[in-house]
């Protein structure tokens, strides 16, 4: 039987160290949101618009099901751009 994970909404992004972009969910989570074909297959992540179209669609959040601890997401204004964001340090 497969297991539900909890949905959450992506509500904006930063890049790690790494320079690998993050989705910062709505419950205070981050998720990687890499496009490695042929692994991972998210061509949208890799242009801004495709950035914007994504805010607001559900992820599953492994980490909700765990409860685990929040992560860190670095604040940023509502009009910057998320090209823009500080990247995560650690």
């Amino acid at each position: 039987m497969r297991q539900s994970h909890m949905l959450q909404p992506i509500c904006g992004y930063h890049r790690d160290a790494e320079d690998h972009w993050v989705a910062q969910l709505a419950c205070g989570h981050n998720q990687h949101v890499r496009h490695d074909p042929p692994w991972q297959n998210r061509p949208w992540v890799t242009t801004h618009e495709g950035r914007l179209h994504m805010l607001g669609v559900e992820l599953e959040c492994k980490k909700c099901d765990e409860g685990a601890p929040l992560d860190y997401q670095p604040d940023h204004q509502p009009d910057q751009q998320p090209d823009k964001l500080p990247r995560e340090t650690d």
